[in-house]
């Protein structure tokens, strides 16, 4: 499954930024889409995820300011993104994974989109 990501930029802090992802191809049965990050020097990390059923979670960093979601019959998940900190400032990325985790990903992981936050 390919998948492209969109929607990042250059904000201030406090500014928001709603990224976007496009899967090539629907993924048959419950699956769980998410949006992954990897800020310069770091590992790559979990940020938001949502099974088909629409459960969430969150990495502790973003709750209350980030929101998760997806279009089921687009193929697409969305990550809005308010109050923003410089510490968001990352890389994002997009997957897919089979069933209600992230154990099995069927993505390939793209070019991801820049976030930056910075006065």
């Amino acid at each position: 499954v390919q998948l492209v990501e969109s929607g990042g930029g250059l904000v201030q802090p406090g500014g928001s930024l709603r990224l976007s992802c496009a899967a090539s191809e629907r993924i048959v049965g419950i699956n769980t889409m998410a949006w992954y990050r990897q800020a310069p020097g770091k590992q790559r990390e979990l940020v938001a995820a949502m099974t088909t059923g629409g459960n969430t979670k969150y990495v502790d960093s973003v709750k209350g300011r980030f929101t998760i979601s997806r279009d089921n019959a687009k193929n697409t998940v969305n990550l809005q993104m308010n109050s923003l900190k410089p510490e968001d400032t990352a890389v994002y990325y997009c997957n897919v994974g089979l069933g209600t985790t992230l154990s099995t990903l069927v993505g390939s992981w793209g070019q991801g989109t820049q976030v930056t936050v910075s006065s």
